[in-house]
């Protein structure tokens, strides 16, 4: 910017951008604290008032986060993925510059359910894999998950589960290739706030998927609660 575009341009404009600049260009990365109203005040010669102004607006754009007592923070991005196409977390998270991981909670047989039934072509008497995990992005819990596959698929419960599921499947040359999904709103149960650090009753996406793999058969169901303010959907 030149010093005639300087003088024009409000000094909260200038801050604005400049602070948004720095974020962006990784100046200040995600989970940073940026200084302190004071000292923003002091090093661009500005009134509280108008770093206030700024801040506010960069929290609105999601690019910071404040915390009582603590001051304003860098925040993570919203998790993007395509619903038109098959991705895994791992993947989206990837594709964002964040470091993906998982936590399992549980790894088991159990009896099918309903959906199981009419999706995976179960037998109502028998038992499917039912692998429950927590989805992390930069450490921070983002998604509840719960996949079920059919008894074809017990071998993973003898893997690390902690890695990306359909990095397990393609090793094997089982290609995730087509989801259907329902998506709705969710209100965050015990459970849900236990992992995700939600309230009881706050809002949360509920995504049901049914996946094939490459020659159209069922792979695996899945539901997911999943924190709105981590995460977004493109369809």
């Amino acid at each position: 910017m030149t010093d005639a575009e300087n003088v024009q341009t409000p000094k909260y404009r200038q801050l604005l951008d400049t602070l948004r600049g720095s974020i962006l260009n990784g100046t200040y990365r995600v989970h940073d604290r940026i200084p302190s109203e004071n000292e923003l005040s002091a090093h661009f010669d500005v009134s509280r008032v108008t770093v206030r102004r700024a801040l506010k607006e960069l929290e609105e754009e999601g690019l910071l986060e404040r915390r009582r007592g603590k001051g304003s923070f860098v925040s993570m991005p919203r998790i993007q993925r395509d619903l038109k196409m098959v991705t895994s977390f791992h993947a989206s998270c990837e594709m964002m510059g964040l470091v993906a991981s998982a936590r399992v909670l549980s790894g088991i047989l159990i009896s099918p359910d309903e959906r199981d039934v009419k999706v995976l072509g179960c037998d109502p008497a028998g038992q499917v894999v039912e692998i429950r995990r927590l989805c992390l992005a930069d450490d921070v819990p983002v998604m509840l998950e719960v996949n079920h596959f059919s008894p074809d698929y017990a071998w993973l419960l003898q893997e690390d589960l902690n890695v990306s599921l359909y990095g397990l499947l393609r090793s094997r040359r089982i290609e995730p290739d087509k989801a259907i999904h329902e998506i709705s709103l969710w209100k965050s149960d015990q459970e849900d706030a236990r992992w995700l650090g939600t309230g009881i009753g706050d809002a949360l996406l509920r995504v049901v998927e049914a996946i094939y793999d490459q020659k159209g058969n069922p792979l695996h169901t899945s539901e997911q609660h999943v924190r709105g303010d981590r995460f977004t959907f493109r369809i």
